[in-house]
C-alpha cells in the first residue's frame, strides 16, 4: 500500500476521544471492511453481554458473583443502593484516613509520622499498585515498598532498604480472603520483622480484604489500624481501581478522584454499540483479526515513556488471566487466549525489535505514545541534542520509524497515544483495557472473569506441601540413610519419587534438618537422613 492509500487509511481508522484526547490508531492493522461486516453480528451480542454485565448479571458462575468493576468509577451504576452507598464511603473513607496519615493525625508510636509503606499483595493486588505508583507518584510523600512474591530472598531486600524507617513503615495487607498463600506469608515475614524490632506490628498495619474474611477478623482482633472493603464483585486483575489500588496511590498523593474519572469518561466512549465509535471495540477487533480469534499471535506492548514502564506487565495479567482459558461457555475444549509481553521504547530498539522486524512473525504490536515530552518545563528550555532536534524528538522519531519498518515487513500494529501521563489518563488506559478484554471475551465466547488454571496451580502446591509433612514424617521414623524411592513409598506416594527428590533437595540447601548422600549428579542413587 502506497504513501498516499495509508494516509487515508490512517483517517479512516483512528478514533479520538475530544475529552480525553486520546488517540487509538488502527489502521495499521490489515483487515477491511468486508472482515468488519462479517464481525457485526458476533459485536452486537458482545455489547448486548456487556450491558448485562454492568447491570449486575452473575459474570462468574464458580462463585457466583457478579463483575462490578465499573461500578467503582461509577456508582450511580450500582445494582442496589446498598452497593452505591458502599462504593462512595469507601472512596471518602480512604481520603479522609489518607488526610489524616499525611498531617501526622494518625502516626506510628515511635516517630512522628508515617514516611514509608509497605505493600503486601500478590496478582492484581501488586501489579496495579506497581504500575500506578512507576506511572505517576515521582515525588511522593511517603515511599513504597512491596512484598509480592513469597521469596525470602525479597523479604529480605525489602526490609534490609527499610531498615530502621521500619517504625515508620505503614504496612497495607491486602487478600481478599486472608488465606492466600503469597500475602499471608508476606504478612507473617513482617510481622516477625516488627517483633524483633520491639514494633507493635497492629499500630502500623491496615488490611485491605472482604468483610468478614480472616484477615478481616484477625485486624480486628488484633486492633489493627483500620480495614477497607475488598469486595467479592471485584476480580484481583481488575480492582485497581478499588481500595487495592486507590489506598496506596492516595497515600502517595495521587488524585485518586481524577483516576477515577478518566475511567469513568472511558467507559463512557466504550458503551457506545458501533465498533469505529468505540475504542475498545476497535482493539478487540484487532486481537481477533491478529489472531484468527484464536490467539495465534502474541500481543507485544512497547510503551515509549519510563513512567510507563510496567504497563506492559500490568496488561500481561489483566490480558492472560481473563483470556487463556481451556474452555469456552459452552464447554468446549478451546484453549483460547492472547500471550502479552514488552518492555518499554527505545530500549527495545536495542533488545528484540531486530527478532520483531526480521523473525519469526507470530505477533502484533501496540505502541503506547506520549506527546507531552515533559512535565513542568517549557519548549523554549528544551535542550537540542543536534540543531533543532530534542531527546523527545529522538523518542517520537524512533516510535515513528519502528512502526513503519515493523509495517514495512508485514507486521501488524497498533498505537494508542495520550497526551501526558496524569491520574486522568491512567484510569483512562485503564479502563479502556478492562472493557477491550470484556469485550474480546464475549466474541470468543470465554469467561473472562473467572481464572481455573490459577486455583488448579494453588491446589498442586498444596498437595506438594502436604507431601513435604508425610516425608518428614517418614523421615523421623528411620534410623539410616534411605533412598528415594524409599523415601516415597513410606510417605505414601510410590509413584511421586521426583517430587520427593526435589523437596528433600530444596530442605537439605536451606539446612533445614536433612542430609542428602551420595553425588548429586545420580539422583536415583542417592540416600537421606535427618
Amino acid at each position: 500500500m502506497n504513501a498516499v492509500a495509508l494516509w487515508q487509511r490512517y483517517q479512516d481508522w483512528l478514533y479520538y476521544h475530544d475529552g480525553l484526547e486520546v488517540y487509538l490508531d488502527v489502521s495499521r492493522m490489515r483487515f477491511d471492511d468486508r472482515f468488519v461486516e462479517q464481525m457485526q453480528p458476533k459485536f452486537e451480542k458482545a455489547f448486548q453481554d456487556m450491558a448485562a454485565l454492568e447491570g449486575g448479571a452473575i459474570a462468574n458462575p464458580d462463585e457466583h458473583r457478579m463483575v462490578g468493576h465499573y461500578w467503582l468509577r461509577d456508582p450511580d451504576l450500582a445494582p442496589n443502593e446498598d452497593l452505591k452507598q458502599d462504593i462512595i464511603q469507601t472512596i471518602q473513607d480512604i481520603e479522609s484516613f489518607t488526610r489524616k496519615i499525611h498531617l501526622g493525625e494518625i502516626r506510628p508510636p515511635q516517630a512522628e509520622k508515617f514516611t514509608d509503606i509497605l505493600s503486601i499483595g500478590i496478582g492484581g493486588s501488586a501489579l496495579g499498585p506497581q504500575f500506578v505508583s512507576q506511572a505517576l507518584a515521582a515525588s511522593p510523600p511517603m515511599a513504597i515498598h512491596f512484598f509480592d512474591n513469597t521469596d525470602p530472598a525479597g523479604f529480605d531486600r525489602v526490609l534490609s532498604g527499610l531498615g530502621d524507617r521500619l517504625r515508620s513503615t505503614l504496612v497495607l495487607v491486602i487478600s481478599k480472603s486472608g488465606g492466600t498463600p503469597e500475602p499471608r506469608n508476606g504478612m507473617l515475614e513482617a510481622q516477625r520483622a516488627y517483633q524483633q524490632q520491639g514494633l507493635d506490628f497492629g499500630r502500623h498495619a491496615v488490611a485491605v480484604t472482604g468483610y468478614g474474611s480472616e484477615l478481616d477478623k484477625l485486624a480486628k482482633s488484633q486492633g489493627w489500624l483500620t480495614t477497607f472493603p475488598m469486595h467479592d464483585w471485584v476480580g484481583g486483575r481488575t480492582s485497581e481501581l478499588s481500595a487495592v489500588g486507590l489506598l496506596p496511590a492516595a497515600l502517595q498523593g495521587t488524585d485518586i478522584q481524577a483516576m477515577l474519572s478518566g475511567a469513568k469518561e472511558m467507559d463512557v466512549a466504550t458503551r457506545v454499540p458501533k465498533i469505529k465509535e468505540n475504542p475498545a471495540a476497535l482493539l478487540a477487533l484487532s486481537w481477533y483479526f491478529a489472531g484468527n480469534g484464536k490467539g495465534e499471535k502474541d500481543m507485544v506492548v512497547l510503551p515509549y515513556k519510563d513512567s510507563l514502564l510496567l504497563f506492559s506487565r500490568y496488561l500481561q495479567q489483566l490480558v492472560m488471566e481473563s483470556l487463556g482459558k481451556e474452555k469456552d461457555l459452552d464447554g468446549n475444549v478451546v484453549h483460547q487466549g492472547i500471550a502479552v509481553y514488552g518492555n518499554k521504547g527505545t530500549t527495545d530498539q536495542h533488545a528484540y525489535v531486530q527478532q520483531l522486524r526480521e523473525g519469526v512473525p507470530n505477533f502484533f504490536l501496540t505502541f503506547i505514545e506520549v506527546l507531552h515530552d515533559r512535565q513542568g518545563t517549557s519548549v523554549a528550555s528544551a535542550i537540542e541534542v543536534e540543531p533543532g532536534v530534542t531527546s523527545g524528538d529522538y523518542l517520537s522519531g524512533l516510535l515513528q520509524g519502528t512502526r513503519k519498518a515493523i509495517y514495512d515487513n508485514d507486521r501488524d500494529s497498533i498505537t494508542v497515544t495520550i497526551p501526558e501521563v496524569t491520574p486522568r489518563h491512567v484510569g483512562a488506559l485503564i479502563a479502556l483495557y478492562e472493557r477491550a478484554v470484556g469485550l474480546y471475551g464475549f466474541l470468543v465466547n470465554v469467561n473472562a472473569y473467572h481464572q481455573p488454571g490459577v486455583e488448579a496451580g494453588k491446589k498442586a502446591a498444596a498437595v506438594i506441601l502436604e507431601l513435604q509433612r508425610n516425608v518428614i514424617q517418614a523421615l523421623k521414623q528411620e534410623s539410616r540413610p534411605i533412598t528415594i524411592d524409599a523415601l516415597a513409598t513410606k510417605a505414601g506416594a510410590p509413584d511421586e519419587a521426583e517430587a520427593v527428590y526435589k523437596i528433600i533437595r530444596h530442605l537439605a540447601a536451606n539446612d533445614r534438618g536433612v542430609k542428602l548422600h551420595g553425588s548429586a549428579g545420580q539422583p536415583g542413587r542417592l540416600t537421606v537422613s535427618l
